[in-house]
């Protein structure tokens, strides 16, 4: 059991880091590592030529701006660069029945009281024909059924992008190499290992070059090259929750305006997204290959479809789930590395910038503790637990029975923790956030809503509103939401004018 336990003397200070893969992951790590570290570290990232990267990861979610502004990114650069659109949320289409559909937007509905959330008073304006639909208190949610955007003073706007991955790693592989990154090209044939320790002593590349580091970040994406394949960290399979193990993946030509939100829609065995950017769209469909093969799986993409496809569709596999630990000795694994849930909720991205963030707040200068590694991977776990119960909610509660697929979804034993959250809002319309979980509480609200779950009561604050008083606090948010939607411009134009791409 060398990995547990490291005395003050054993400590080595940590000067030398290795980044091991390019795309998004590595070029996030290095951006950041860089800009606030790169005058005490070595930095190091090897990436091959000839090893494509996944690339599809192309909406992110609100998140992104904080590393942005962390890293004092300029937007308009980084939209023109990575030829960005601006998302508010996810349409999601045929999930709780066919030709149904409701919006997960990035706003918040209406307006708490400090004794419940807005959706109690909702259902009682419901209840008393007072009340619209859920979404009409939101102004984003709003706005992205308008087609509209702007930028708001004090945020009042909460948005997140659409961006070509591939170009979004370029960038920031320009911002990186002046803080010092050293970009190295190369394919890893061996990991070396130290025999006592059990840790990573240098990376030999097909070159025959052997790059020595202190402290290893594996960016190698599903292959897990140093995590899985040379600390021999087992991987948690999720799949008896998440049936999704493929995608097929297709970019087209543009053909109308884009939309300023993604579009998940529902199929007969997974969904199939559409992501607009400024000059194409990225497409994709993801399926359980327990449902359809491959061949039928690009057939159901390519029927559907807008625009002439500038490519041939690729099939990715991937097996849900995450590493039994994240970080193992002196390796660390961010991105899909480290576990992939699925795209359905754009949480990708952000679970990188989550890994960088906890490995900057617990950087081992002066060696590696135990105790730092072991928080890591319980902060790790514990949030990706409760972005997975969110994922499996959008399968689970859903009405459609007419294929296998939707049928094994709704019957299937769910996780306990996320069976009592479904129970709780079914029953009192309550939500409740854990600490430190990315969804907030409107999320779990609108998901529950839009799949179907309307709760059985509201807390009784909002019995204290007489109809004169509740249809008056009501009216109010919605009627300066839309007097608010009205005097947006539209997405295409804004976009345009803000950063468009210089032809």
């Amino acid at each position: 059991m060398h990995q547990n336990t490291r005395t003050a003397e054993q400590r080595k200070p940590i000067r030398r880091v290795i980044i091991a893969g390019g795309g998004t992951a590595g070029w996030m790590v290095a951006a950041a590592l860089s800009k606030t570290l790169g005058k005490l570290l070595d930095i190091k990232l090897i990436e091959s030529d000839e090893i494509g990267t996944v690339g599809v990861g192309e909406a992110t979610i609100p998140t992104i701006i904080n590393f942005h502004n962390l890293l004092e990114i300029n937007e308009q650069e980084f939209m023109a660069a990575t030829h960005a659109t601006f998302k508010l949320g996810i349409s999601f289409e045929n999930w709780r029945e066919r030709n149904e559909d409701y919006i997960h937007s990035f706003g918040i509905t209406g307006k708490d009281h400090w004794t419940a959330g807005f959706q109690h008073f909702w259902m009682k304006g419901r209840e008393r024909n007072l009340a619209g639909d859920y979404g009409d208190y939101c102004l984003e949610l709003k706005a992205a059924q308008e087609a509209r955007f702007a930028h708001l003073p004090n945020n009042g706007m909460n948005y997140a992008y659409h961006i070509d991955a591939s170009l979004y790693a370029k960038f920031l592989r320009k911002f990186s190499e002046p803080f010092g990154v050293q970009r190295i090209e190369g394919k890893i044939v061996k990991v070396e290992t130290d025999a006592a320790s059990g840790d990573i002593t240098s990376l030999k590349l097909d070159s025959g070059v052997d790059i020595a580091g202190d402290l290893f970040i594996d960016c190698t994406g599903f292959r897990g090259l140093l995590i899985g394949e040379a600390m021999k960290v087992e991987y948690k399979d999720w799949s008896h929750w998440l049936f999704c193990d493929s995608a097929v993946a297709v970019q087209t030509e543009s053909v109308k305006d884009a939309l300023p939100y993604t579009r998940s829609i529902a199929r007969e065995s997974g969904w199939q997204w559409r992501i607009p950017l400024q000059h194409r769209v990225g497409n994709g469909l993801v399926f359980s290959s327990r449902y359809i093969d491959d061949e039928q799986a690009k057939q159901v993409l390519m029927s559907n479809i807008e625009g002439k496809p500038l490519m041939q569709p690729r099939v990715l596999k991937f097996q849900p789930g995450q590493r039994d630990k994240t970080w193992r000795g002196n390796c660390v694994a961010i991105g899909l590395a480290s576990g992939f849930l699925e795209p359905i909720e754009s949480t990708s991205i952000h679970l990188i910038q989550r890994g960088i963030i906890r490995l900057m707040q617990m950087f081992p200068t002066n060696g590696i503790c135990q105790s730092d590694v072991d928080e890591y991977n319980k902060q790790t776990d514990y949030e990706l637990e409760h972005i997975r119960d969110f994922i499996v909610l959008h399968y689970h509660v859903t009405n459609r029975r007419d294929t296998p697929f939707w049928r094994d979804c709704s019957g299937m034993q769910i996780p306990a923790s996320l069976q009592h959250r479904i129970d709780l809002f079914r029953e009192t319309g309550r939500v409740f956030r854990v600490p430190n979980e990315l969804f907030a509480e409107n999320s779990w609200i609108q998901v529950m809503l839009g799949q179907g779950i309307m709760p059985e009561q509201h807390h009784q604050s909002a019995d204290l509103m007489g109809d004169a008083e509740l249809s008056g606090f009501l009216n109010g948010i919605r009627s300066s939401i839309a007097k608010t939607v009205m005097q947006l411009p539209s997405h295409q134009t804004y976009v345009q004018q803000y950063c468009g791409r210089k032809l």
